[in-house]
């Protein structure tokens, strides 16, 4: 079975100022990824995501078919750790949600496949709105538990989206650290071996040549 995957991480090997400039703008923009999928006929379509530790993860998928909208055809969907632990496992929907507070670092996977329609399917459209961290969290929900409104809520917010932002910074911080090790690794091998490349050639140029040779 076939098997495309489409990556939402934005994190790449920057300069630390532009990584720190990044990070205050994914914590402080709601980060929020909504996308339409084709998912075939055969095979399997899948996303990931980088996410931090005890970050609040919410999904809703849904099934789009213009030609039949009373009748859309189904699918199946399987949410993964880093680690490979099952978090969301559905089976013939058209629509459905998942949603967790991350326990590992790494990259989180979903996937999408056709489930077992009556009718043969070409393929079909499924729309997926993918919430993360600050903008994940059911805000009306924490106001009526704690019975707080206006600017103490206001206040609640903001002190929700410092420590988002702390704890993202933490993240790319690690992240880029381990990038650099890792590249830094990787120039000290290739210096070595040019190193013992330039001795070789020198040692060739060393050897008498056949015209020489008595």
């Amino acid at each position: 079975m076939g098997e495309s995957l489409i990556s939402l991480d934005r994190a790449t090997v920057l300069p630390p100022i532009l990584l720190l400039c990044l990070a205050c703008y994914i914590c402080v923009v709601p980060v929020t990824e909504a996308i339409w999928l084709q998912i075939p006929s055969s095979g399997t379509k899948c996303v990931s995501e980088e996410i931090n530790s005890n970050v609040v993860v919410l999904a809703d998928y849904y099934v789009i078919d213009e030609a039949h909208p009373e009748h859309p055809p189904t699918v199946s969907a399987k949410v993964t750790s880093p680690y490979g632990n099952n978090l969301h496992h559905n089976e013939n929907v058209t629509h459905g949600q998942f949603a967790f507070t991350t326990t590992e670092a790494g990259n989180y996977m979903a996937c999408f496949w056709l489930g077992s329609n009556p009718q043969k399917v070409a393929d079909a459209t499924l729309g997926l709105d993918w919430r993360i961290g600050f903008s994940a969290k059911d805000w009306e929900s924490v106001a009526k538990k704690d019975k707080i409104e206006g600017v103490e809520l206001h206040l609640k917010r903001l002190e929700a989206q410092v420590q988002s932002i702390h704890e993202n910074l933490l993240f790319l911080k690690h992240s880029f650290l381990i990038a650099a090790v890792v590249l830094d690794t990787i120039l000290s091998e290739e210096e070595a071996y040019l190193d013992y490349a330039v001795e070789f050639y020198l040692s060739i140029e060393s050897l008498p040549q056949s015209g020489e040779l008595k």
